[in-house]
C-alpha cells in the first residue's frame, strides 16, 4: 500500500500497543522480574528488528550503502539502547533519552511508512521504535536513573559531534543520513525551515526546543514524588 499511513486503523493500533507496553512496564517496574525479563526482553526486540531489516534489505536486493546503513538517527539510537541495556551506562542513558526518545515519539506518531500491516516494514518500523522508546523508560523506572539539565547539555553536545561523523559519511558514500546533505525528496516540516544549508541551523534550534519538552515535566514529578515520599512519613 503506498501512500501515508498517518492516523490510519493500522497506525492508531500500533499506538495503542505500544502505549499498552509501556504503561505495562510502568506497573510493573517495582518487581524484580522487570530487571531481568524487562531488560533483555528489550534488548531482543532491538536486536532482531535490527538483523530482521538487514536481512530483508539483503534479500530484495535493497541494500545500499547511500541508503541502508544505521546512520539515520533512530538507527544510531537503536544501538546505542543496546549498549545502555548491556552497560547500564548513565552518560549513554542521557544522551538516549533525548535523542532516541524524541527521534522516536516523533516517528511513531508522523510515520514515514508506505508499507501497511501485515508488511515486514510495517511491524519492523512500530516494533524497533517502540522498543527505543521501552529501553529509555527501563532505565528511568526499573534502573531509577536521573536526568538532569546536563544531561540535556550532554546529548545536545553528543548530537553535534553525531552529526558531524554522519556527515562525512554523507561525503564518503553520496547517502543523505540524517537528511544532512538535501532535504527528503518528501515532503516534511524541513521544508519550512528554509533552504538549506539553513535548515540544519533552524533543525537546530527545533531540536533545543524539543530537548526542553522532555526535560521540563522531570524535575517537577521528581518534586510531587518526594513531596509525596515526605507526606507518607509524617
Amino acid at each position: 500500500m503506498e501512500g501515508t499511513l498517518l492516523l490510519s486503523s493500522s497506525h492508531i493500533i500500533a499506538l495503542l500497543i505500544g502505549l499498552s507496553l509501556i504503561l505495562l512496564l510502568y506497573f510493573l517496574r517495582n518487581r524484580e522480574k522487570a530487571k531481568v525479563y524487562g531488560r533483555w526482553g528489550i534488548f531482543g526486540a532491538l536486536l532482531m528488528s535490527e538483523a530482521w531489516l538487514n536481512y530483508w534489505y539483503l534479500t530484495t536486493d535493497m541494500w545500499d550503502i547511500g541508503y541502508t546503513l544505521p546512520f539515520q538517527l533512530c538507527s544510531i539510537s537503536l544501538y546505542l539502547c543496546m549498549w545502555m541495556l548491556i552497560t547500564k551506562q548513565s552518560w549513554t542513558f542521557e544522551v538516549v533519552y533525548f535523542l532516541g526518545l524524541g527521534g522516536a515519539l516523533q516517528a511513531l506518531l508522523t510515520p514515514e511508512l508506505f508499507y501497511d500491516f501485515p508488511h515486514f516494514r510495517f511491524i519492523h518500523f512500530f516494533m524497533a521504535h517502540t522498543a527505543i522508546i521501552l529501553s529509555v523508560f527501563y532505565m528511568l523506572w526499573v534502573e531509577k536513573k536521573a536526568i538532569t539539565f546536563k544531561s540535556m547539555v550532554k546529548a545536545f553536545v553528543a548530537l553535534q559531534l553525531i552529526a558531524g561523523l554522519v556527515f562525512f559519511i554523507n561525503a564518503v558514500t553520496g547517502g543523505n543520513y540524517m537528511f544532512l546533505a538535501r532535504k527528503p525528496s518528501n515532503a516534511s516540516i524541513i521544508d519550512l525551515l528554509g533552504p538549506y544549508p539553513w535548515y540544519i541551523l533552524s533543525l537546530e534550534f527545533v531540536v533545543i526546543i524539543m530537548f526542553f519538552i522532555l526535560y521540563v515535566p522531570l524535575p517537577i514529578l521528581k518534586k510531587k514524588a518526594s513531596q509525596n515520599i515526605d507526606l507518607g512519613k509524617t
